[in-house]
């Protein structure tokens, strides 16, 4: 799910520079077939990412207590408490996590440096203001996701603190993909409504 993640979100940066960048032809190229297409790519890819990972971090042999001091089943905190060779775990686990964050990562920094470059040559405020606002969220999302993911991943799981696998699971687990409805829907007039009417009738309600 979180290679998934990695993946959808650098796609959904191309979607947003396509619509910014050349938005005559948004219809023209992305559309259904690419988009079908493009989905069924980033599944793909986080299912062969997570079918490698688990096949060869699960011939690892355990030793000691077998309990992980963790939420989840995470490859890394699995790698740290296995025995014998394991250096070879660690770097296939680098490779594929560089390729599954750095290179989604890169992909997203490349097209929002196309969407500013193109944003700054629009001439109204009101143009600015919406080609930004068409961004933000997705920019929230990505940094969110993102910053735990990179901190827990993009490092050697012998130097792993204790803790820390906790509450990066916990964020990138719970509170981000609790927030993304939110995130998504905020700037949408229907929900913002919704939400409005909620606050004044709960505060009614205590008066």
């Amino acid at each position: 799910m979180g290679g998934t993640e990695c993946l959808l979100l650098a796609i959904m940066s191309f979607d947003r520079y396509v619509a910014i960048c050349r938005p005559l032809h948004y219809t023209l190229i992305m559309n259904q077939r690419i988009c079908i297409l493009l989905v069924s790519i980033v599944w793909l890819g986080g299912m062969a990412y997570a079918f490698l990972e688990a096949t060869l971090t699960l011939q690892l042999p355990l030793c000691g207590i077998n309990k992980l001091d963790h939420l989840l089943c995470e490859i890394p905190v699995l790698i740290k408490m296995a025995c014998g060779e394991k250096e070879a775990n660690e770097l296939i686990l680098s490779v594929v996590c560089i390729f599954m964050l750095a290179v989604p990562l890169c992909l997203i920094l490349a097209s929002y440096a196309s969407i500013g470059s193109s944003v700054f040559k629009i001439k109204s405020s009101e143009g600015r203001k919406k080609a930004f606002g068409t961004c933000s969220s997705h920019l929230i999302v990505v940094f969110l996701f993102y910053g735990p993911a990179i901190s827990m991943y993009l490092q050697p799981p012998s130097s792993i603190s204790r803790d820390q696998p906790k509450f990066m699971a916990l964020f990138y687990g719970m509170v981000t993909p609790t927030l993304n409805p939110f995130i998504y829907t905020l700037r949408n007039k229907d929900v913002k409504g919704a939400l409005c009417k909620l606050v004044r009738s709960v505060f009614s309600s205590k008066s």
